[in-house]
């Protein structure tokens, strides 16, 4: 079975407006699905949640509520402070290929999987999230989960 991740708590199509709100977060992950959420530290305790930039503050207890949240470190200082703590991230810009600290290929978009892949917005590709059931990978990382979700059952 395909682990079916929600890219920034997305279940339907991206929404700029709530993405990575922590209410957002918890009602993907009350659903079922794994997270991928973005965070970036500052100073000794402050982390948030964001995009492109530090968005909504939230403390370590909310990343380890959930053992379905992968983060993604926006900066150096939350990679850090992330794999201290043993939660579940990775850290890349445009990178092909990373690892996520407990061993899974973070895959960019239209490049080859393993069954340890976790294949990174499918919906960008040729084919888009129709070909999903075809994939050989370990998850789907997708802002379309809700619809993958039918797709592959």
């Amino acid at each position: 079975m395909v682990v079916l991740i929600s890219h920034r708590g997305n279940l339907k199509g991206p929404n700029k407006e709530m993405e990575n709100k922590p209410e957002y977060i918890q009602t993907a992950l009350e659903k079922g699905f794994y997270v991928e959420v973005d965070v970036w530290k500052f100073g000794k305790s402050n982390i948030y949640l964001g995009h492109d930039e530090p968005q909504y503050e939230v403390g370590l207890e909310f990343l380890k509520s959930d053992p379905h949240i992968i983060c993604h470190a926006k900066n150096v200082m939350a990679l850090k402070y992330l794999l201290k703590h043993g939660i579940h991230c990775f850290g890349h810009d445009k990178d092909d290929y990373v690892l996520t600290s407990r061993g899974f290929i973070w895959t960019y978009p239209s490049r080859n999987l393993t069954t340890q892949s976790i294949c990174v917005l499918p919906e960008w590709e040729e084919g888009g999230i129709q070909k999903c059931s075809e994939l050989w990978c370990y998850g789907i990382c997708s802002d379309f989960v809700e619809q993958i979700k039918t797709i592959i059952n």
